[in-house]
């Protein structure tokens, strides 16, 4: 396996209940997740807080990690207390209050085969320092993708596997070849469903409209983080489905996601959405956001795990 460069090089890892330097954490090259894409993450940050750093919503990210794992019939050696704790702990040991982490389960096994009977899974978390996911700092450009989002037919779309990001490569993949920053991928009946990697919110008419649970979707954590805040601000929120057309006729169109937070999507196929830059809803919701992740809303302290440094 390749060696670790820069600031990875001196991280330190977990991998089944050990703590590790990242170049010791290796696998054999023939293992049976990195042949046939049957691995299962999560995706979860860390901030800086008033009182130091903490974990945004852990315990609904390991939850949600487990329910994959069950879709999957991942036979799980690690439980939930241990797996927060071993984030907790990785997060801790590489000092860096603002990373983006990322816990893997996978079959640990290099036999040819799709087969996952009697095969080890294995559990690794590892936290990166993560700042700003898209360098558009002040709205990207979307390309409505011409790949469909997989659906439960095909795929348990609410799973977080890593097959089923396959979908979203390709998607995004086009997206960039055409000059745009991000895709935006429909159902196969043409409805909206989700970026590459981000739920999706419109507004119209000062009232937010996402796409519901038939609409192909993840239920995104940071999804469900928005809508709770929009409630406590009076926000009127409608979850169905949408037409692609409405995309370009909202007042402002934003991603939301773990990695993306929310990002204002100021252009869709070549057409500006709204005045072209972030809209009022949008930038409201936003710092609110912020302010939630940092420890800044007393009343949802409760988001946050507390990480203390030695």
């Amino acid at each position: 396996m390749q060696k670790g460069s820069g600031k990875k090089a001196g991280m330190r890892v977990w991998l089944d209940g050990k703590i590790l330097k990242y170049d010791d954490a290796k696998v054999p090259i023939l293992t049976h997740s990195l042949q046939y894409g049957s691995g299962i993450f999560e995706g979860i940050r860390s901030y800086e807080t008033e009182g130091g750093a903490a974990v945004f919503r852990l315990r609904d990210h390991v939850d949600r990690f487990f329910r994959t794992a069950k879709i999957y019939s991942m036979e799980m050696q690690t439980g939930r207390s241990e797996l927060e704790k071993a984030i907790a702990e990785v997060v801790r040991i590489n000092g860096a209050p603002h990373t983006y982490i990322r816990p893997f389960a996978f079959y640990n096994d290099d036999n040819i085969g799709v087969s996952t009977e009697g095969k080890k899974v294995s559990v690794f978390v590892a936290a990166v320092p993560f700042g700003q996911y898209f360098k558009a700092s002040k709205g990207i450009r979307c390309k409505v993708a011409s790949w469909h989002r997989i659906k439960s037919d095909v795929l348990p779309i609410e799973a977080k596997a890593s097959g089923n990001y396959l979908n979203s490569i390709i998607a995004s993949t086009e997206a960039k070849a055409s000059g745009f920053d991000e895709a935006i991928m429909t159902t196969s009946e043409g409805f909206v469903a989700e970026g590459a990697a981000e739920n999706i919110f419109l507004v119209q008419n000062g009232r937010l409209v996402t796409p519901d649970k038939s609409s192909a979707i993840l239920m995104g954590i940071t999804r469900d983080t928005i809508m709770k805040l929009a409630e406590e601000i009076d926000l009127e929120i409608e979850e169905r489905q949408i037409h692609r057309e409405e995309l370009y006729t909202s007042d402002e169109v934003f991603f939301s996601g773990t990695a993306a937070e929310i990002t204002p999507i100021i252009n869709i196929d070549g057409i500006k959405i709204g005045s072209g830059s972030e809209g009022r809803i949008t930038k409201e919701l936003s710092k609110i956001y912020q302010d939630a992740v940092h420890g800044r809303i007393k009343a949802h302290a409760d988001w946050l795990t507390p990480i203390k440094f030695r």
